[in-house]
């Protein structure tokens, strides 16, 4: 993926103020797009440093994903990145794939952030963000009820995430890397 390419055409539509259509050309062009999508509209902005999307519709009707206007103020593989997590939504929430449980819709979400398996074509985001993203999959899924049969489903990519997250740790430079313990000879 040339995120570089998708940067211009995203600042000629910048340019224009057309954001919308910004987004429209993101998800046809890397394949986020589904039946159950019902367009983008706008969302009030949180600050120029917080972002936030939604996917906003009723359980089984086709959704809007609203976005703020200074959405292409930040990273673009960040972005792309929380617009995959809304598409991702979209897929859940459609009657012929319904996910009804919120706690396994986010956790999907996160993970799909991490690990790209629906959307291939989605870059990694930030170590910085992707620690985030490991935090609230783990979050969500610690409110899937201890020992549930959620958690039973999903507990060997919960092992996934918690690797990942060392590394991501460890990459940082947030924590050391465990060493085996020594054996004392005397």
């Amino acid at each position: 993926m040339n995120l570089e390419n998708f940067q211009n055409h995203i600042d000629a539509y910048k340019a224009h103020d057309q954001i919308l259509d910004a987004a429209d050309y993101l998800i046809r062009s890397l394949g986020l797009d589904h039946q159950n999508f019902a367009g983008f509209s706008f969302r009030p902005e949180l600050s120029a440093t917080s972002i936030l999307l939604t996917a906003e519709g009723e359980i089984g009707a086709r959704q809007t994903v609203k976005i703020p206007k200074n959405l292409f103020d930040f990273d673009l593989s960040l972005v792309l990145n929380m617009m995959a997590h809304e598409m991702l939504h979209v897929r859940q929430k459609a009657p012929e794939s319904l996910v009804e449980d919120k706690n396994e819709r986010e956790w999907q979400a996160y993970t799909e952030m991490l690990f790209h398996k629906v959307f291939p074509h989605i870059p990694d985001a930030p170590d910085f963000n992707r620690k985030q993203f490991a935090q609230k999959a783990l979050e969500y899924y610690r409110r899937m009820g201890e020992g549930s049969e959620l958690q039973q489903k999903y507990a060997e990519e919960k092992i996934k995430v918690e690797q990942l997250l060392d590394e991501i740790l460890i990459r940082r430079g947030e924590k050391q890397l465990q060493s085996p313990p020594s054996e004392n000879i005397s």
